[in-house]
């Protein structure tokens, strides 16, 4: 199966993935903390994407489509544009960096996130893996 990016689609399957992979499920064991990805709309994406996802010691226990950020209140709300979030995604930016050079904006504790790179990262690897087709 390969869902748009993105997608409600896109993002159960990056719930699937997150619950299915057992590396994902060793590095995440420790990490405490929801999350909420908004994409702007930029290029080809012509409105505002928010996504919710309950990561939990390294399984996802569940995802949204929301609205809007603030319907829920998450421990770490990160948005960029969706050229952003596709170079992330494509491996052309390196998430890290993209935190570090604010093209992705992070609320939340910074300590925490800065803490828990190899989970942040692996976080990406998976999205990166189901991510075949954008729009």
């Amino acid at each position: 199966m390969s869902a748009i990016f993105p997608s409600l689609e896109w993002l159960k399957e990056l719930e699937t993935k997150l619950n299915s992979d057992p590396q994902y499920a060793e590095i995440a064991k420790k990490w405490e903390g929801d999350l909420i990805i908004v994409i702007e709309p930029e290029g080809a994406l012509q409105e505002r994407k928010v996504f919710y996802l309950d990561l939990w010691h390294g399984t996802c226990r569940g995802v949204a489509e929301m609205n809007d950020p603030s319907e829920r209140n998450a421990a770490f709300v990160l948005t960029a544009t969706y050229e952003n979030i596709k170079r992330i995604l494509t491996g052309k930016l390196d998430p890290m960096q993209a935190m570090l050079t604010r093209k992705l904006a992070v609320k939340g504790n910074m300590a925490v996130m800065m803490r828990s790179v190899p989970t942040v990262l692996d976080f990406v690897r998976c999205a990166r893996e189901i991510t075949t087709e954008m729009i």
